[in-house]
C-alpha cells in the first residue's frame, strides 16, 4: 500500500485531497515546430545549472538520439507492417477457369435414341466465385442450344454453402439445378492454375459420343447437283438485269379504226419473259395504261392435245408448251407474231446489237426507219361567222372547249385612254323619215371601237340617246379569217361607213381629230387630212359634238 506523503494518509480513495495551491494544471509540451518540422523541445535551463550547448554533440548524435529514446523507453518493436492489400476484383481480374463436360438427358417415346449425351463447358471466374455453363451449338440439332446456366453464384447443398474453385476438380460429378453435370477435362491455363494453388487434378477424361448423332452420321445421303448451263442460279447471276430491248410497229390495221402504233419489246435473258410498252402521246385520246403486255413467257408451239380446245379459255401450262420464244426468234427488219398480234422490229439498241454480234453473229440485223406517227396532222377548219357577238368573241368558241376572252393590247390601251376622234354623220337611207336623223360617230383610239350616239330631234318622233354600244365594226367584204376594221384613216369627209346593215355618211369632225391625225401624218392618207381641211365651218360641230358627248356619258 503507498502512502500519502503530503498528508501521512494511505494513497486510497477518501484519503487523497487537492492541492489548493497549485494554479498550473496543463502537461508540458515536449515537441516544437521550426521551419515546419516537428522537433523535441529541449528543456528549460535553470538558475545554477550548465547549459547543453549544441557544439558538444554532433547532428548525427543528435539524430540518433531522438530515433533511441523510443526503443531505450518501450524497447524494440518486433512487429512487421502488413503487405498491401489487393482486392479480389483486381488481383483475378479477367480470370476465367475453363472446364470441360456433359450431361446426359433421357429421351422418352422415341425408338431412335433413348438418351443424349449434350456436352457443356463451365466457366469459373475467379474474380467474384461465378459460374456460367454454355453448350456448343451443334448443326440442325433441332435443340435450343447456348447458355443453359447463366452466370451467377451457385449453391452446393441445401444449406446455402456455395461453390468454389477448390471444390472443382477433374473427374468429379456436379449437381446445378437438378441436373447432374460430369467433369471431363479443362484447359492448359485452368490445370496450371489449381496445380499453382495446391490441387491435383484427376486424370483427364473423354466425352463419350451421342449414339444418335453417330448413327446419323453414317446414314446421312450426300446429292451433288449435275452442273447444267440451264440452272436457275447460274442463269440469275450470269444474266440478272440483261434485257435486250426492240422498237417494234404493232400493225393493228385489221380491226376496225385500226392504225399502226409504236411499242417497244423487253426480252429478259434470266428467264425468257417478254414485255411490251406502248408509246403514248400527248392528246391522242388513249388511256396510259403502263404495259400492252405484262411479263411473262409467251409459247410459241403448243401441242396438239391442247389445240382443240377452245383458246378463250385455255390456260396454257408448261407442260402443255412445246417451245417458247428465244432471242433467235426477234429478228430486227422482220415481223414477229405476239399472241395473235403481228409486230415489225425496225431497230434495236446498242446493248441487244452487240449481243446478238457476240452470240448470234449469222442472224443480220437491218434497221431501217418508219414513220412512228400514230395520227396524221389535221387541219383546224374555222365555222363561218354566224352573226352572233364579236368575231372574236365567237373565234374563242372555236379555239377551245372553254372559252376565255380576248386578249387585249395593254400597251395601248394605257398608252391611248381617253382619245376619243368625234365625227358628225347622217344616216344613208331610202326611208324619207330618216332624213332629218342626225348621229355622233366617236371612234375610241385605245381598242379600235366605234360607238354611235343619236341626237334628240323635237317633234321627230324618234327618242334619241345610244344607237351602238362600243364594238369593233369590221368593213364590207372582209372575212372571218381576214377581218378588216374601220380605222381613222378610212374616217374622212363624205366617206361611207357601213355598220350591220345602216349606211352613215361623214359629214364633219371635231378640231381634235384634225390635230390628231397630223400628228400622226405618216399613218393617214393625204386625202382623209385635205377631206378634213376643207371641211365647211368645222367650228359649229363642236357644240353639237360636246352636246352629243355629254348625253353619252350621262
Amino acid at each position: 500500500m503507498s502512502i500519502n506523503t503530503g498528508h501521512g494518509l494511505p494513497f486510497l480513495p477518501g484519503n487523497t485531497f487537492r492541492d489548493l495551491t497549485k494554479s498550473a494544471f496543463h502537461r508540458a509540451q515536449t515537441l516544437d515546430f521550426k521551419n515546419g518540422y516537428a522537433q523535441p523541445r529541449r528543456p528549460a535551463v535553470g538558475i545554477g545549472q550548465e547549459p547543453l550547448l549544441s557544439v558538444n554533440i554532433s547532428h548525427s548524435e543528435r539524430n540518433q538520439l531522438i530515433t533511441d529514446i523510443p526503443n531505450l523507453t518501450y524497447g524494440t518493436d518486433r512487429s512487421h507492417l502488413p503487405l498491401e492489400f489487393i482486392p479480389a476484383h483486381a488481383a483475378y481480374d479477367k480470370k476465367v477457369l475453363r472446364f470441360y463436360g456433359y450431361f446426359r438427358q433421357e429421351v422418352l417415346h422415341s425408338r431412335d435414341e433413348h438418351f443424349r449425351i449434350r456436352p457443356v463447358v463451365f466457366y469459373y471466374h475467379l474474380e467474384d466465385d461465378s459460374i456460367c455453363v454454355t453448350e456448343p451449338p451443334v448443326e440442325n440439332s433441332g435443340i435450343p442450344q447456348g447458355k443453359l446456366i447463366k452466370r451467377q453464384r451457385l449453391s452446393k447443398s441445401p444449406r446455402g454453402d456455395l461453390y468454389h474453385w477448390k471444390d472443382l476438380n477433374v473427374g468429379m460429378d456436379i449437381n446445378l439445378f437438378g441436373e447432374a453435370y460430369r467433369i471431363t477435362h479443362c484447359d492448359p491455363f485452368t490445370q496450371d492454375f489449381m496445380e499453382s494453388q495446391g490441387i491435383v487434378l484427376n486424370e483427364f477424361e473423354s466425352i463419350p459420343s451421342d449414339p444418335y448423332t453417330t448413327r446419323r452420321a453414317h446414314n446421312q445421303q450426300t446429292h451433288i447437283t449435275p452442273f447444267d448451263h440451264n440452272h436457275q442460279l447460274e442463269r440469275f447471276l450470269a444474266l440478272d438485269r440483261q434485257v435486250l430491248r426492240f422498237f417494234a410497229l404493232w400493225d393493228d390495221s385489221d380491226s376496225l379504226y385500226g392504225e399502226k402504233r409504236p411499242v417497244t419489246l423487253h426480252y429478259y435473258l434470266v428467264d425468257d419473259s417478254v414485255e411490251i410498252c406502248e408509246h403514248h402521246e400527248a392528246n391522242s385520246g388513249r388511256d396510259p395504261f403502263p404495259v400492252l403486255l405484262r411479263r411473262q413467257k409467251i409459247p410459241k408451239h403448243i401441242k396438239p392435245t391442247c389445240e382443240p380446245f377452245p383458246s378463250c379459255v385455255l390456260e396454257v401450262s408448261p407442260h402443255d408448251v412445246k417451245e417458247f420464244f428465244c432471242p433467235q426468234d426477234f429478228r430486227v427488219g422482220e415481223e414477229v407474231n405476239l399472241m395473235g398480234r403481228r409486230f415489225l422490229l425496225y431497230d434495236c439498241d446498242d446493248f441487244t446489237h452487240k449481243y446478238y454480234q457476240h452470240h448470234y453473229p449469222d442472224i443480220p440485223i437491218r434497221p431501217f426507219t418508219v414513220d412512228t406517227r400514230t395520227q396524221q396532222d389535221i387541219k383546224r377548219v374555222i365555222p363561218p361567222y354566224n352573226g352572233f357577238g364579236s368575231l372574236e368573241d365567237s373565234l374563242q368558241n372555236c379555239l377551245s372547249l372553254i372559252p376565255q376572252p380576248p386578249k387585249k393590247d395593254v400597251i395601248k390601251l394605257l398608252e391611248n385612254d381617253h382619245k376619243v376622234l368625234r365625227y358628225a354623220a347622217r344616216l344613208d337611207s331610202q326611208n324619207p323619215l330618216d332624213e332629218g336623223r342626225r348621229f355622233i360617230l366617236s371612234f375610241h383610239f385605245a381598242d379600235d371601237m366605234i360607238s354611235i350616239f343619236e341626237k334628240s330631234t323635237r317633234n321627230s318622233g324618234i327618242i334619241g340617246g345610244k344607237f351602238l354600244e362600243k364594238t369593233r365594226i369590221p368593213k364590207p367584204g372582209s372575212t372571218a379569217e381576214k377581218p378588216e376594221y374601220y380605222q381613222p384613216a378610212d374616217l374622212c369627209v363624205g366617206a361611207t361607213v357601213e355598220v350591220f346593215g345602216h349606211r352613215f355618211v361623214v359629214t364633219d369632225a371635231d378640231r381634235f381629230v384634225l390635230s390628231f391625225l397630223e400628228s400622226q401624218s405618216h399613218q393617214t392618207p393625204e386625202h382623209t387630212l385635205s377631206s378634213l381641211r376643207h371641211a365647211a365651218d368645222p367650228q359649229q360641230l363642236h357644240p353639237e359634238c360636246d352636246e352629243a358627248a355629254v348625253l353619252q356619258q350621262n
